[in-house]
């Protein structure tokens, strides 16, 4: 215990330090106050909505067609379809990156072995790669797995990068004073690496999300992948809503689609990142 209070006493000094400097140099954050915050939530989904209408109301797709338009509701129950598709998408990539990155920083070899492999593989387009994993997962009539898959490929990099990059400015004095402990193995792992990758996970997990979102409509959108597919084979979901609604001229739809997807993105950057961010700061290593 004697080394997490240490770390836990040396990480309150530099984050006190951080507060009481933090007039003599410029740092990014998220907004913090409630104000801020509430404004920043409304302000960029009404920019963004209100940028597509206009876009959709003096180019619109053609002549909207109110036959078989969806509903509100079914949207909304859609984009939980989609939310939930990313949310699996993500547990996964997060379970994976953590053992990765901390392989990978192990030692001298395995780094200089493991991260250029990484960043092949993080290099190789996603969509080459669709086709075949649709047609693994199609035998098994499991396409649901296939749009999980490539969204979990888009995250994983994101934060196993991340992640290497907070291994790597861990400072050695911490190391050091585990190593006098006797602190090893799975105890290192929960008192010092785990607790120092908090900040780097955070931001890791922002960006694999936003680019799981990315992706959403082509890992939805099935039926372009699959040798003569049908749209019986498209994911329920809000990105293959999209795509139907702007290939069938359903203006109404797109529009209320882009809102619920931006909606529930600003909700979760509110309730959540924003709060994490926050909570991160007091595991930063300065």
């Amino acid at each position: 215990m004697h080394l997490f209070h240490a770390v836990q006493y040396e990480l309150m000094k530099q984050h006190s330090r951080h507060i009481h400097n933090a007039h003599h140099h410029f740092a990014l954050s998220y907004p913090v106050s409630f104000s801020q915050r509430i404004y920043t939530f409304f302000l960029g989904p009404l920019a963004i909505v209100a940028l597509v209408y206009l876009i959709a109301h003096f180019f619109p797709f053609g002549s909207t067609s109110p036959v078989g338009e969806i509903s509100l509701r079914l949207i909304i129950i859609a984009a939980f379809e989609t939310s939930a598709r990313i949310a699996v998408a993500y547990v996964l990539a997060v379970l994976c990156a953590i053992p990765l990155a901390i392989l990978a920083t192990s030692n001298g070899t395995a780094e200089a072995i493991l991260l250029p492999v990484f960043d092949i593989l993080e290099s190789i387009p996603i969509l080459a790669l669709f086709p075949v994993i649709i047609m693994l997962f199609i035998n098994f009539n499991f396409l649901n797995g296939a749009a999980i898959f490539i969204l979990f490929l888009s995250m994983l990099w994101n934060i196993v990068f991340t992640l290497v990059g907070g291994l790597k400015i861990i400072p050695k004095d911490i190391t050091y004073v585990a190593h006098i402990f006797g602190i090893r193995g799975f105890a290192y792992l929960t008192r010092v690496l785990l607790p120092a990758l908090v900040p780097q996970l955070v931001t890791g997990s922002i960006l694999a999300v936003a680019q799981g979102w990315n992706l959403i409509i082509v890992a939805e959108v099935l039926r372009t992948y699959i040798p003569g597919g049908t749209a019986a084979q498209d994911l329920f979901g809000v990105g293959s809503i999209l795509v139907d609604a702007a290939a069938g001229a359903q203006t109404t739809v797109f529009i209320e689609s882009v809102l619920v997807m931006v909606v529930i993105i600003g909700v979760f950057n509110f309730f959540v990142w924003q709060k994490l961010l926050h909570y991160a700061q007091q595991f930063r290593f300065e």
